[in-house]
């Protein structure tokens, strides 16, 4: 038995060493996805991925230094909240690393329903259920809900898992331009010979931190006898007077009636995902949503932070009303600096540049500088429209603001972004 192994290591076919799939076919395979990769680089729309070497945070620790983070979607910066880390603990040891199942076999436990509940509380919704991401939730609730009867009007802007989870489904689509009623009443008018119509939106537009109409969306979908669907990962504990999201924020909550969101951005940042809304749809889901009966439930630790964060949450709004205050410094200093800021009293302020290759080397420029910002560029975003997003998180001091604007100041001068 050792003299196999000794030969086979011997021979390079050991435990670690690489091994390439051979044949005129794998060989062809290799040459397109080179060429693919080398024109993604030439067009400046490479993507690297940066290691860290600390908790996530407002300040971080990267291999070249300390940096300070604009581009976590730590919005209330519960990450490496104390409590939140401890409660992670405690559910890691007492409920273990994981279930190795699906929910519905063996993988349901007294956490995952206490979470549900909460999940639901805080919508002030009548059910919740968990998946492993928002992602995984889009993907679930198209396909389940509507058949080849229905229609289902999406915004052009909605995220790739919306329109993913569209995709999947066999209902009549529609595709509504941008925050656009009119154009959205025209496509209501058009889809009432459907048997049901739902109208899907984000909540809070990732790209460019616009908040969605969702007054004159739910009066077009009252007056068509429509649904109104929202994904508010972008939203969900920090957008409305007790951070519930912009159904809140807009006055709007007995109106919208059914809501995805995560656990993976402001509520802990660890992962998962869910929708709330009235019990006989989560019901269905649990029976019929593919990424719910086929994925293994959420971990223990990570369910316990969620639960934590969302304790810390309803308990007090503080956290999440200290950040229209430091949004509104970033604009408006990004603002009087010359920038393009896009969106509206959204933590999410995109710096429009326009070009690609500027947004990337900018960036990069900016991390030279101390300052952990990313650009995105096509196929993210349209053509024409690159931009470095940038994020505020209430756990940003002034100075870690203030910073970020001098260095964007100083490169925008220095790449003829600025006059």
């Amino acid at each position: 038995m050792w003299r196999v192994a000794a030969v086979r290591t011997l021979r390079g076919g050991g435990a670690g060493a690489p091994r390439a799939a051979s044949g005129a076919a794998a060989a062809q395979l290799r040459r397109r996805l080179e060429s693919e990769l080398e024109d993604i680089r030439g067009a400046g729309t490479w993507k690297s991925e940066r290691v860290i070497a600390s908790r996530q945070g407002p300040h971080l620790l990267l291999a070249g230094g300390g940096i300070i983070n604009f581009c976590a979607n730590n919005y209330l910066g519960l990450s490496s909240h104390p409590e939140v880390i401890r409660a992670a603990v405690e559910a890691l040891e007492k409920f273990g690393a994981g279930l190795s199942s699906v929910r519905f076999i063996c993988g349901t436990q007294s956490i995952h329903k206490d979470l549900e509940e909460k999940i639901a509380r805080f919508h002030q919704r009548e059910d919740a259920i968990l998946y492993a991401s928002c992602f995984d939730a889009n993907a679930g609730i198209f396909e389940a809900l509507l058949t080849p009867e229905d229609a289902v009007l999406s915004d052009e802007l909605n995220h790739a898992s919306i329109i993913d989870g569209i995709r999947l489904c066999k209902a009549n689509k529609y595709r509504y331009k941008h925050m656009d009623m009119q154009d959205l009443e025209a496509k209501l008018k058009e889809a009432q010979k459907h048997r049901l119509r739902l109208v899907a939106t984000d909540g809070a537009f990732s790209m460019d931190g616009d908040i969605a109409p969702l007054r004159e969306i739910c009066q077009l979908a009252q007056k068509y006898d429509a649904l109104v669907f929202i994904d508010e990962c972008h939203a969900t504990g920090f957008l409305g007077p007790s951070g519930r999201g912009t159904d809140e924020l807009l006055g709007v909550m007995d109106k919208v009636t059914i809501i995805n969101s995560t656990l993976g951005k402001a509520l802990g940042g660890a992962a998962g995902g869910y929708t709330t809304g009235p019990k006989p749809l989560i019901d269905l889901l649990r029976q019929r949503s593919r990424p719910y009966l086929f994925s293994n439930s959420l971990p223990p630790a990570v369910v316990g932070c969620a639960s934590k964060a969302l304790d810390l949450l309803m308990e007090s709004n503080a956290i999440a009303q200290s950040m229209a205050a430091k949004t509104q410094r970033f604009r408006s200093k990004m603002a009087a600096a010359g920038f393009t800021i896009s969106g509206k009293d959204h933590p999410i302020c995109p710096v429009m540049l326009g070009d690609a290759r500027l947004a990337s080397v900018m960036a990069e420029d900016m991390l030279n500088r101390g300052i952990y910002v990313i650009g995105f560029s096509y196929p993210v975003v349209p053509k024409g429209k690159a931009r470095i997003r940038v994020q505020i998180s209430a756990v940003h001091s002034d100075e870690d603001i203030d910073r970020c604007v001098e260095a964007f100041t100083e490169v925008g001068r220095k790449h003829g972004a600025l006059s």
